[in-house]
């Protein structure tokens, strides 16, 4: 069976959620962290990377993510993450908002294939640990990964995950797939398919054109439906128990982050950020999602939830 990661997803698919889901659900095989940042010239804080500490991180395997520009101090961030027991860190060249890639970060950095190069060169000389990217077609058009490429296979990475859009298009639009074709042609290590599978049929479909690609990362898709990967296992679209499920799910998020959060402000935005996804899957979502969205304090916001996870 095809192996099914969870997408790196900054502010929802935290410790707390990844922990979350793999009490409730099945399906995942690993999962790629948020990105942590580089940081410049001074000590790395262990607040800094609290998501990624290992006490956090028993339930599912995962690998860790840095997003950076400057080999020095990614090698430091990398060999730190080695140091808490992590084999394998993720370099994102795919984050596609302007903020960053106006820094010459994530998907900024791709229409700079020689300087991926110099990067890459001095990074895998300073770190010893497994390397991965995570990228894009392009940042402004496909055409690029015609340069990417070729840098991409002179080193030893580990995998190649690929979101079939260029950075420019952000998450709008329609994934490119004969792009990703011809990359996948061409790239020499294994590539790990990322983007717009949101139900089993679609999964099915790319599986079926892509043969050779055996991971498959889920993101927006797996938190509107977190029973995704469970349907896609099984090939069937019944799930028993799955309002008890999904409240047993949610009842932990909420714990969870009350827990780590310093105020129910914080909780009820990360809550509601969340029910930006999960209110697809219910009866009148618009007007749910509306309402919670206007809960000013987790009492309302509760009564909110508790009533759409009612037995119907």
């Amino acid at each position: 069976m095809k192996s099914l990661v969870m997408a790196p997803l900054r502010g929802l698919t935290d410790a707390v959620f990844r922990n979350a889901y793999q009490k409730h659900f099945s399906g995942v095989d690993e999962a790629v962290a948020p990105f942590v940042t580089s940081l410049k010239g001074r000590r790395i804080k262990p607040s800094h990377l609290r998501d990624l500490s290992p006490d956090r991180n028993r339930n599912l395997p995962v690998v860790p993510q840095i997003l950076s520009n400057d080999a020095d101090e990614f090698i430091r961030l990398a060999n730190t993450l080695m140091d808490m027991g992590y084999s394998e860190v993720n370099w994102n060249l795919g984050c596609p908002y302007p903020m960053v890639a106006k820094k010459m970060r994530g998907s900024g950095l791709l229409p700079h294939a020689d300087i991926i190069d110099r990067l890459l060169d001095n990074i895998l000389n300073g770190f010893h640990g497994q390397l991965s990217i995570k990228t894009r077609l392009g940042r402004f058009c496909t055409d690029e990964m015609d340069r990417l490429v070729p840098v991409f296979n002179r080193y030893p990475l580990v995998r190649l995950i690929v979101h079939p859009r260029t950075g420019v298009q952000m998450y709008t639009g329609t994934v490119n797939l004969d792009a990703f074709a011809m990359c996948l042609a061409q790239i020499d290590h294994p590539v790990v398919y990322n983007g717009d599978i949101r139900e089993p049929e679609a999964f099915v479909k790319l599986a079926a054109r892509f043969p050779g690609v055996d991971q498959w990362m889920l993101g927006r898709g797996l938190i509107a439906d977190p029973f995704l990967p469970e349907k896609i296992r099984t090939g069937s679209l019944e799930i028993h128990r799955r309002r008890e499920r999904f409240a047993g799910f949610h009842d932990d998020l909420l714990a969870g982050y009350l827990a780590i959060f310093s105020g129910p402000g914080h909780v009820l935005d990360r809550m509601k950020g969340l029910w930006g996804y999960f209110a697809d899957d219910f009866e009148d979502s618009d007007r749910l999602l509306k309402r919670i969205r206007k809960a000013r304090n987790l009492d309302r916001y509760r009564q909110l939830v508790d009533r759409a996870l009612m037995p119907s």
